[in-house]
């Protein structure tokens, strides 16, 4: 199944750019295999964690990495950041610092790092980091019952631990930090959870809060999304560096790049996505995107699934992808 999915890409380690409602057009670097993580959270896009460790190694190839970055970057394709996500926590890839040293050699593109924060308590960790133009770590909840039943971690991760590497790692970073709180109803979203939590934010004293909450289907279907009066009540608690995170609404970027089949088959190989987001991500017709995803779809390849009233594409077989 890895080889066929291989093929199945336009390339192996990055995808996009596409669009993000937050980093604008951003293109993606995924240095982990699929769903290696140190967290399950229920409300994980990917689906569930297949690998749940906090052993960090050389889980893809650092050189060929960094050399099929070197060969998109030569596309001059439009992104506003280069950023490491995608299919597990990237921080458990023991390389990341050298590879955001590198790509600094090469480009003058933003680098960002998403990451669920909690190997940030490890020094290398934080060291591997701070090259990073912006890093976007989550904290949900500073209860550890409610952040055990939101991440179901790896065994040796306790909040604590996590909150006092989210300060350290504030003390010794030069970027930006985003920090995201994810919302999930009924678990994390009364008043008495987020004044809690925002003790504790003030002390690692982000440069933003991304409040955000359920939009993709979720790998548990009680992870439901918090209603929008709700997280607004909840922002103003949170104070004036907080901000709810709505879908993109940039313009679509210009031109092209690469077989439009190629390139709607990568994408919704990495997440579920919408027509629009396809849209966006290729700046194709809405009816030329329409066309693909029936070919798709009569060839077996795609799954659909509604949330939240929209319908989400993802590609079948991802959960057999290593």
């Amino acid at each position: 199944m890895h080889q066929q999915s291989q093929k199945q890409k336009t390339s192996g380690y990055t995808y996009g750019p596409v669009p993000s409602r937050r980093l604008g057009f951003s293109l993606g670097i995924d240095i982990m295999p699929h769903k290696h993580c140190s967290f399950d959270c229920v409300y994980c896009q990917l689906g569930k964690t297949t690998n749940t460790t906090v052993l960090r190694k050389e889980y893809t190839p650092t050189q060929e990495v960094l050399r099929e970055i070197k060969e998109v970057l030569k596309r001059n394709m439009q992104s506003d950041f280069l950023t490491f996500s995608g299919s597990g926590e990237p921080t458990l890839h023991k390389d990341i610092g050298y590879m955001i040293n590198e790509l600094k050699k090469l480009t003058k593109t933003p680098i960002a790092v998403l990451t669920n924060g909690s190997l940030l308590h490890i020094s290398e960790v934080r060291s591997d980091l701070k090259n990073a133009d912006l890093v976007i770590p989550t904290l949900s909840t500073a209860d550890e019952a409610v952040f055990r039943k939101i991440h179901r971690s790896h065994a040796t991760i306790d909040l604590a631990r996590v909150i006092e590497g989210y300060i350290s790692f504030r003390k010794m970073y030069k970027g930006q930090i985003w920090l995201e709180v994810m919302l999930v109803h009924g678990m994390n979203d009364s008043p008495e959870q987020i004044r809690k939590l925002k003790d504790v934010i003030d002390r690692i004293n982000p440069d933003k809060i991304h409040l955000n909450t359920v939009v993709r289907p979720p790998s548990e279907a009680h992870a439901q999304p918090v209603p929008m009066e709700t997280m607004q009540e909840l922002k103003k608690i949170l104070g004036e560096k907080c901000e709810i995170i709505v879908d993109f609404a940039a313009k679509t970027k210009d031109g092209r790049d690469g077989n439009a089949l190629e390139m709607i088959t990568a994408i919704i190989s990495r997440r579920p996505v919408t027509v629009a987001d396809l849209v966006r991500a290729t700046s194709l017709h809405k009816n030329e995107i329409l066309k693909y995803l029936h070919l798709l779809s009569r060839k077996g390849r795609i799954n659909i699934s509604r949330h939240n009233g929209k319908e989400f594409y993802t590609l079948r077989g991802n959960d057999d992808r290593t």
